[in-house]
């Protein structure tokens, strides 16, 4: 079961997302489902559109099941996603 204090060890692939604070001000607001990750991005289906977003330049909340809110600096999520599950992650808000 994904929890706030696992989430990083999970799949982001299928969550929802939203864009709370960027280097790029347009990207703000931004929501959406989780498509596809990479090492340093995220690609987000809007209903819309798709958009990229830059990993180390965007603050999100991630929405997990059970109505459970996590405030995610970018920063600290860049890596493989098959890597991240190895990292040890101290700052979770």
């Amino acid at each position: 079961m994904i929890t706030p204090q696992n989430v990083f060890r999970h799949e982001f692939i299928g969550l929802t997302i939203e864009v709370t604070d960027s280097n790029h001000k347009e990207c703000v607001g931004i929501k959406g489902k989780i498509i596809d990750e990479t090492r340093n991005t995220l690609v987000v289906d809007t209903g819309d559109d798709e958009k990229r977003l830059i990993k180390d330049q965007v603050e999100f909340k991630l929405y997990l099941p059970e109505d459970k809110i996590v405030l995610v600096e970018g920063k600290y999520i860049v890596a493989r996603p098959e890597d991240r599950i190895k990292k040890k992650f101290n700052k979770i808000r």
